[in-house]
């Protein structure tokens, strides 16, 4: 085995990935990118999506997605060429000395093992702890990552638990064993600004007590800026500068990562969008709307909400508040238990089995995570099509004409139609998901934090499809998210929920300004600024006494 004399944890020396097709052409995904790491630092990987910074995350992890190569380079671990492991050697390292946070949860968790299972197997198997002294660790690391009932929660199901929780215990899985490089890749994406507070709080006080190294992948530069020593950017593979956390922020060189620093300043300016005319008629009243999983403490708790023809109405509100549980009601997945959903001035049943194929149609959802709800093996054709035939019983001719239709409609070329998922960037896959809504020829649309897992000159183009595609055909949307800059540029009016509750419902402007509910504030509060004291800013004034 090579042997380096090297003060870096890792090092990696013009890596080289190559990926091909299964028409056999080859795209370099990452092209010549080299750094280093020492022990406790934190490197930031931003870019926009496609720009290689999953790639390189995994090949830290000495892996390579199904079809990806490395071509070139090397990549040095604690002073030991990695090309010289065996598969095995490989493996004992990961989850041991090198750990990963995963962007989407609920595709990492499995759904038939209870999570406490699943973030003890690592310390476990490779025999760390005892079955006891790897549960024990577990729940310190729910209660720090503050987990409800952290003695109790390794008990529950994937399932059981929302989206925000679910990536905490991702977070819990990955630091059990301690590593010595944390590999995080998005992973305060899926989180409310409150809870991203307390887990960026969690990783940086692991780095700092620990030594642990990371490399932080994300596509929000106010976030790196509160964990990131330095920051690499990168666009199409390539590195585009890499230089201290501060001087990228303040003072960046190229272009590129001037447009970013740009977008981001950009979000947090408070330039609301016009509401719209109150004579548009109500297309969606939500009275006093109950719901509950099993009969358990309710989820939704007497929901009074309305959405006008042309309306975008965001919910918002910290994890677990029922933002979701609510969509599920409207769309008829969860039952409500009382009040009443009247779509157009007609009840609405409350589960779908008994509504009629013209109330599916005209209600549809945009999910959070394309790659979940997109079928791989299926093309664009089948996956935009099927809502066409299924409502409109068109003919494969008229099918394939309105598909292609759609693909301009979402700026995609015609000629996608033959692709697959996989074959699609992030941004891709998203408007994807908008056409195969939009093939229902719906009225209401519910957009389930649908530009979470974007980058922000993507996410943006996404924003203002939708906001186009509004004007066009008048549609309303329930804008579900936990991204209250979003917020300030695309709704009109907003309804901040917690524990299942409205506590504030109203035109933006006047919810978004002083004097506010004390929620409210602390959702407002709790929005990252690109700067590197803004999280001990934060810290600070609540721990000040009332």
């Amino acid at each position: 085995m090579t042997a380096f004399q090297d003060d870096n944890l890792l090092r990696i020396e013009g890596l080289r990935i190559e990926a091909q097709s299964q028409s056999g052409a080859v795209t370099v995904l990452v092209d010549d990118v080299s750094f280093s790491l020492k022990r406790g630092e934190v490197l930031g990987l931003i870019g926009e999506s496609g720009a290689g910074k999953s790639t390189i995350g995994l090949s830290s992890l000495l892996y390579s997605r199904p079809g990806c190569t490395v071509t070139g380079g090397k990549i040095i671990f604690a002073g030991e060429d990695t090309d010289d492991l065996s598969s095995t050697q490989r493996r004992g390292l990961r989850g041991v000395r090198i750990a990963y946070v995963a962007q989407s949860a609920a595709a990492s968790f499995n759904p038939a093992l209870t999570i406490g299972r699943q973030v003890c197997e690592v310390s476990v198997r490779h025999g760390l702890q005892t079955k006891a002294e790897a549960w024990e660790s577990a729940v310190q690391l729910f209660r720090a990552l503050e987990l409800p009932d952290p003695e109790t929660f390794g008990h529950r199901y994937p399932h059981q638990v929302s989206g925000g929780q679910l990536q905490r215990a991702m977070a819990a899985m990955a630091m059990i064993a301690k590593p010595d490089l944390l590999v995080m890749d998005e992973p305060t994406t899926a989180l409310d600004v409150t809870t991203q507070v307390e887990v960026l709080l969690v990783f940086r006080r692991l780095i700092r007590d620990t030594g642990t190294a990371a490399l932080y992948i994300t596509h929000d530069l106010a976030v790196v800026a509160q964990v990131a020593d330095r920051i690499m950017v990168l666009r199409h593979g390539k590195m585009v500068e890499l230089d201290d956390a501060q001087r990228i922020l303040q003072a960046p060189r190229e272009d590129y990562t001037r447009r970013l620093v740009a977008e981001r300043q950009a979000a947090t300016i408070e330039n609301f969008v016009e509401d719209v005319d109150a004579d548009q008629p109500v297309v969606l009243d939500i009275n006093q709307v109950v719901a509950s999983y099993s009969g358990l403490s309710r989820v939704v708790d007497n929901v009074t909400l309305e959405l006008r023809r042309g309306d975008t109405l965001a919910v918002v509100g910290e994890s677990g508040s029922g933002k979701s549980t609510l969509a599920r009601v409207i769309v008829g997945l969860l039952p409500r238990e009382s009040g009443n959903l009247v779509f157009q001035g007609k009840e609405l049943s409350r589960a779908i089995k008994q509504r009629s194929r013209e109330e599916l149609r005209r209600i549809q959802m945009i999910y959070q995570m394309p790659d979940m709800a997109l079928n791989p093996s299926q093309t664009l054709l089948e996956i935009i099509g099927r809502p066409i035939e299924f409502y409109f019983r068109k003919s494969k001719k008229e099918v394939r004409e309105r598909v292609l239709e759609l693909l301009r409609q979402i700026e995609l070329p015609e000629h996608f139609i033959t692709r697959r998922p996989t074959e699609l960037s992030g941004g891709q896959k998203q408007r994807v998901c908008i056409a195969r809504a939009l093939a229902a020829e719906p009225d209401v649309i519910i957009c389930d934090e649908v530009t979470s897992a974007l980058d922000p000159l993507v996410a943006e183009d996404i924003l203002l499809l939708l906001r186009r595609l509004q004007d066009k055909f008048g549609l309303a949307y329930l804008f579900i998210t936990h991204d209250l800059s979003t917020v300030r540029r695309v709704a009109n009016k907003v309804a901040v929920m917690r524990k299942g509750q409205v506590v504030a419902y109203g035109k933006t402007p006047v919810v978004f300004a002083p004097p506010y509910h004390p929620y409210t504030e602390l959702l407002l509060s709790s929005i990252p600024e690109m700067r590197a004291d803004w999280l001990d800013e934060v810290l600070e004034k609540r721990r000040e006494p009332a």
